[in-house]
């Protein structure tokens, strides 16, 4: 049953209440009158002045009766509003539990953007971090295209490999051998006139490069790295080190 029925018929019991309590009460009064006067009295032989006839009821039980009927209506009218107490607090029981069920999805959403928004804060601080730049240039170096680069990437090299040398000396024996130049070839003396000039930074024949040569590095003889390692790798296996080179070799 909904609620506006329920209050319908509450506004309607309301009213019929009101009238059986003044029937009541009439009744009670004309059966505690009656009570009062003998069975065989006789009536007074001229009424009291009155437009209409009084309404007689017969004896006490039929006010029992209406009284028993205004009961059960105060019953059923009770019963009625305790039911729709029930459906309110049912509906405001629901109510509650949505709000806090909405409350509680609001809370872990807002935790969660919190989380999302505080992981990016940190790789965002990792990514500025000059420890981490510092790390990725020490992973891949940059060397300059001169020969103090060429040189200290070889010496990088040489490390990784185990091969002994010094900037000092890779640099010496440079400058006696070609001054520098990673093009430059020797046409005269006894290699040359054997058919294998000596070529690049450190004037190391084609043989000697390709049974020396470094792995990773060019196998281009004149690439200045490549070169500069080769050399090096033959002179420790003959000398120790380019370290203990001072002439030709």
């Amino acid at each position: 049953m909904s609620t506006s029925s329920i209050h319908s018929r509450l506004r309607r019991l309301s009213k019929t209440q009101k009238l059986s309590a003044a029937g009541v009460s009439a009744a009670c009064c004309a059966a505690l009158s009656l009570s009062l006067v003998p069975a065989h009295a006789e009536t007074p032989a001229e009424p009291q002045a009155a437009s209409a006839a009084p309404v007689v009821i017969d004896g006490l039980p039929q006010a029992k009766t209406i009284q028993a009927s205004i009961i059960e209506q105060h019953t059923t009218a009770e019963k009625l509003v305790k039911a729709a107490d029930a459906v309110k607090a049912k509906k405001a029981a629901a109510a509650k539990a949505k709000a806090k069920a909405a409350a509680k999805a609001k809370a872990v959403a807002k935790a969660k953007a919190r989380a999302k928004a505080a992981a990016k804060a940190k790789a965002d601080v990792a990514k500025r971090s000059p420890q981490a730049a510092s790390r990725s240039v020490a992973r891949t170096p940059v060397y300059a295209n001169n020969l103090n680069g060429w040189i200290t990437e070889a010496l990088d090299i040489m490390k990784a490999h185990g091969i002994p040398g010094s900037y000092d000396g890779l640099h010496r024996n440079i400058m006696r051998e070609s001054t520098g130049n990673p093009n430059a070839v020797n046409g005269w003396d006894i290699n040359a006139q054997n058919g294998t000039p000596s070529c690049g930074l450190l004037q190391v024949i084609q043989p000697t490069f390709n049974a020396y040569h470094v792995s990773g590095t060019s196998t281009n003889i004149y690439d200045p790295v490549a070169n500069i390692t080769a050399a090096a790798n033959y002179a420790a296996d003959r000398y120790g080190s380019i370290d203990n080179v001072n002439s030709a070799y």
